[in-house]
């Protein structure tokens, strides 16, 4: 008989045919609460749309509102390897191709002819400003040319495989875009060292840059960003290790140069440069 109880106590809970309630509450009752809750939920849509809308007033579709701008640009290179450790075997094709097609996918956008087609030929040694005219956003900005041939040796272009078969290899690289960045000041165009880290200075031997010097032309800045730029192709720097000894690791330091870029602070000692390890085996 509990049982009995419990079970019909349950059933009218669910249903009561007596007061016409459908878990406790009348038809009316479970309308008015529908109606409050969706009339809270459309609130609540609204004012979150409302907000949406006032902040995205205050941005810009070309260049950030707030820009944590870093002092020290970081640094990349091409190809990098498995955690910035280039290995290879110059007499075995395989353990250096990858890095051959690397570079080559990475040199594609910068090959002449799709330079000439869609970027500018700047004035070189200055700074490339194109400033808005009052409310007259000046845009798409135009963007300066850099020509895989300017890298020579390390182009790809006479030497198809960069040297990795003669043990000579080229690694190209790259300062990180940094908006409205202006890297150097008085004319003097920032350049790119590199050198042997540790006990590795007498390891390293001759080195060749391209573009001379390892210089950053200052007509590829400021950086406009993205949307604004949509051509923009980072300036390159190749350095060609000309007689590297093998058979042994090799760690390379490579660092940005220029009168207005700090060195690494204490907290990131690696912004503006960039450690990697060559190796690169011989069996002669």
């Amino acid at each position: 008989m509990a049982k009995d109880g419990k079970k019909s106590e349950w059933k009218e809970f669910i249903w009561n045919p007596r007061t016409r309630e459908f878990c406790g509450r009348t038809a009316s009752s479970w309308g008015l609460i529908l109606l409050f809750y969706l009339a809270f939920y459309i609130f609540l849509a609204g004012l979150f749309a409302l907000t949406i809308y006032v902040m995205l007033q205050t941005l810009d579709d070309h260049k950030p509102t707030y820009q944590d701008r870093l002092a020290t640009p970081g640094m990349m290179i091409r190809p990098k390897g498995e955690q910035l450790e280039i290995t290879y075997t110059a007499e075995y094709t395989e353990t250096w191709e990858k890095y051959v097609q690397t570079l080559n996918n990475f040199l594609s956008s910068y090959n002449d002819t799709v330079q000439d087609q869609k970027n500018y030929d700047c004035k070189p040694d200055q700074y490339f400003i194109q400033e808005d005219s009052g409310s007259l956003t000046n845009f798409p900005k135009r963007s300066c040319q850099f020509k895989r041939s300017i890298l020579e040796e390390c182009a790809g272009m006479t030497d198809r495989y960069y040297g990795y078969n003669m043990g000579q290899p080229c690694i190209i690289i790259k300062l990180n875009r940094v908006i409205g960045l202006l890297p150097g000041k008085e004319g003097e165009a920032p350049f790119v060292t590199c050198g042997a880290k540790a006990d590795d200075s007498d390891k390293l031997g001759e080195l060749i840059y391209f573009p001379p010097n390892g210089t950053f032309n200052l007509m590829y800045y400021p950086y406009y960003g993205k949307k604004a730029q949509v051509n923009y192709s980072q300036p390159l720097v190749a350095i060609k290790f000309l007689n590297i000894t093998k058979n042994v690791d090799v760690n390379v330091e490579c660092k940005i140069n220029a009168n207005n870029i700090p060195d690494g602070t204490e907290r990131d000692k690696f912004a503006g440069r960039i450690s990697f390890k060559l190796r690169i085996n011989s069996r002669d």
